[in-house]
């Protein structure tokens, strides 16, 4: 083959008009995606988290296959690829015993997505991982830790999920009182500290002084117990501390901390 002027010329057109169609169709058949799965939602009710699923992963699905379709086209053009694709049985072949790996993800990924195991900021302890989920993909899950760190963990890496947004969440706070200290009077003081947040709109049920949970070595352990909307059992636990703190010390209740205390022994001279 003769590699004129023109030959270079017609090449670099063709490859030009290629770009400028993979730059034009990738931005538009991802909105076109995010556009259907709006419209998919609202008829099948589905909820934020599950659309933003599903949407990533037809947006991933969708930028593979029009890469392959690019790269494809782009060898098309200097060398004729039947015999390529003619063995592409042998070559994947070959390519699945060093991929293995690679199948598990994509093949683990599948179950959890058909499983509804996982979804897009769903809060999750899931490859050793903990955070909340930004995009499920073929192969792997990211996670964005409370520390702000993004984890990509490989789908085959997770063999057990827990999912701690599926229902009501439970905010959980444990507070420390004196030994001397009257319990029952106590744990009025503290219920007083928590009705107000029964009319907040996070709490789906409680806050509740359920009583003692433990002795500690200088304290007695007392448990408020409240369900909430998901994600926001954080914040309110943070505001019954803060609530039940301001009410002890109107009360005059202390809240014990470790003491030491030294023995100095003097022998006799």
């Amino acid at each position: 083959m003769d590699f004129d002027l023109n030959y270079i010329i017609s090449i670099s057109i063709d490859i030009g008009i290629l770009l400028l169609v993979f730059i034009i169709v990738a931005p538009l058949g991802r909105k076109a995606i995010s556009s259907i799965m709006d419209q998919v939602a609202k008829k099948q009710n589905l909820k934020e988290g599950r659309k933003k699923t599903l949407e990533k992963l037809l947006q991933n699905i969708f930028t593979y296959a029009l890469l392959v379709f690019f790269t494809l086209t782009l060898l098309d053009m200097f060398i004729s690829i039947t015999p390529l694709l003619a063995g592409v049985g042998i070559l994947g072949l070959a390519i699945g015993f060093g991929a293995q790996g690679l199948v598990t993800d994509i093949v683990t990924g599948f179950f959890i997505l058909i499983e509804k195991q996982i979804d897009v900021d769903d809060y999750v302890t899931a490859g050793g991982e903990n955070g909340i989920v930004e995009e499920l993909g073929l192969r792997t899950t990211q996670i964005r830790g409370f520390d702000g760190t993004l984890h990509f963990v490989p789908n085959r890496n997770i063999q057990n999920v827990n999912n701690h947004t599926r229902g009501n969440m439970r905010a959980l706070v444990d507070i420390g009182i004196s030994y001397d200290e009257n319990i029952d009077e106590v744990i009025d003081v503290l219920q007083k500290a928590c009705d107000p947040f029964k009319d907040d709109e996070r709490v789906k049920e409680g806050p509740d002084v359920v009583g003692v949970q433990s002795f500690g070595s200088s304290d007695v352990v007392l448990r408020i117990i409240a369900q909430t909307e998901k994600m926001e059992q954080f914040g309110v636990e943070r505001e019954i501390r803060k609530a039940c703190k301001e009410a002890l010390d109107q009360a005059g209740i202390e809240i014990p901390y470790p003491h030491q205390v030294y023995i100095e022994k003097k022998e006799n001279a």
